[in-house]
């Protein structure tokens, strides 16, 4: 099995998932995966105990025309590279999950015949998967009315993969907060920016410090603030004085953190969409406008117009973020509500029917 995409945890996390549940299955699988030079994907996937190629892809530069010769030698490259990949490793099916890689690397497996499976996270499809839709064999969604994009006879709805270990913690909250070096007895705040983390949502808190720290006494925040603004947020959060915050540049035990948290403040990533959805946690969404066709906040949508998640624009999240989740993890009943609305949309055991697919496909081509 071929494996290729990445460039976001979005991406990875879910392929590793697939990976794990295939290899779960046939401990003698052989498995490839394919990312992009350069990308978190060349870091992640050994450290998961897979081998990994990289292409020399890249995106296109709306903003630089020019650069773009240097994008268009870079493609044709990498599909000359996917070329001898598949040449010298032969694999009976090759799944793409969106991201740079994917697009070289799964248009010359269709090419050559080679049977393909994308996975798609977001409620609006990527353009790289709607390239590769009308020749791919299945094409696993996440989520209802993807029809828009894709052909109707080619779609499954599985959900997303997401890290197993974040369903199987078995501590009780009061133990994660414990854990996480909070006191076990507050309501608890847990805001994620993502790994590099998100200026808008740190800025955010930043300004409503003060305001957080007149709540000390009922409520306190666990702030991952990324690794690319933990200089400053440390700083600023020492000079305030506020004591019911505690400031980490990255949360490796996200299983403690998530049950730890009362209210989750996030981006609106497909998969981190996904986490809350499997463990029924309130949230307020904040989507990140930096990403292609505008998606996070599609998806965040996708959980508003069913009661399931609060949003806040980006824009807005310098007047709005803080008071309204100071006043959200106050209010039981909300918490409540959407906890339970966001839980009835979680698609569980994803890598699983996935993989169930990948077995029908390889028989199918087999027979």
């Amino acid at each position: 099995m071929l494996v290729s995409g990445g460039g976001t945890g979005g991406h990875i996390f879910p392929a590793l998932s697939i990976a794990n549940e295939v290899r779960r299955r046939y401990p003698e699988a052989n498995i490839l995966f394919v990312g992009a030079e350069g990308r978190m994907e060349m870091e992640k996937v050994p450290a998961a105990g897979y081998e990994i190629i990289g292409l020399p892809v890249s995106g296109f530069d709306r903003r630089h025309l020019l650069r773009n010769f240097r994008v268009v030698a870079r493609l044709l490259k990498s599909m000359n590279l996917a070329k001898k990949i598949l040449k010298d490793f032969k694999p009976d099916i090759a799944i793409g999950v969106g991201g740079y890689a994917s697009g070289p690397m799964l248009k010359e497996a269709q090419r050559q015949g080679i049977p393909t499976l994308l996975q798609e996270q977001n409620s609006y499809a990527g353009v790289t998967n709607k390239l590769l839709a009308a020749k791919a064999d299945c094409i696993c969604v996440a989520y209802e009315g993807m029809e828009r994009f894709f052909p109707q006879d080619k779609i499954v709805l599985t959900g997303n993969p997401v890290r197993r270990n974040l369903l199987e913690c078995a501590a009780t909250p009061e133990q994660a907060r414990q854990a996480m070096g909070v006191n076990p007895d507050k309501l608890t705040i847990l805001i994620i920016g993502g790994s590099l983390g998100a200026r808008t949502i740190n800025d955010a808190i930043i300004g409503g410090l003060g305001t957080i720290g007149q709540q000390a006494r009922e409520v306190q925040v666990i702030w991952q603030s990324g690794k690319l603004y933990d200089e400053k947020c440390r700083e600023t959060l020492s000079a305030a004085g506020v004591d019911n915050v505690v400031q980490m540049p990255f949360i490796s035990n996200m299983d403690m953190a998530y049950r730890a948290a009362d209210l989750v403040v996030s981006r609106a990533g497909a998969s981190s969409i996904s986490e809350l959805q499997l463990l029924g946690k309130p949230a307020i969404l904040v989507p990140s406008p930096n990403v292609a066709e505008d998606h996070q906040r599609k998806n965040a949508l996708a959980l508003v117009n069913r009661d399931a998640a609060i949003m806040v624009t980006d824009a807005d999240a310098g007047s709005q973020l803080v008071d309204t989740m100071l006043a959200t993890v106050t209010d039981a009943a909300k918490l409540s509500s959407l906890g339970d609305n966001v839980a009835q949309m979680a698609l569980r055991d994803a890598a699983e029917h996935i993989v169930d697919q990948v077995e029908k496909i390889i028989n199918r081509n087999h027979a």
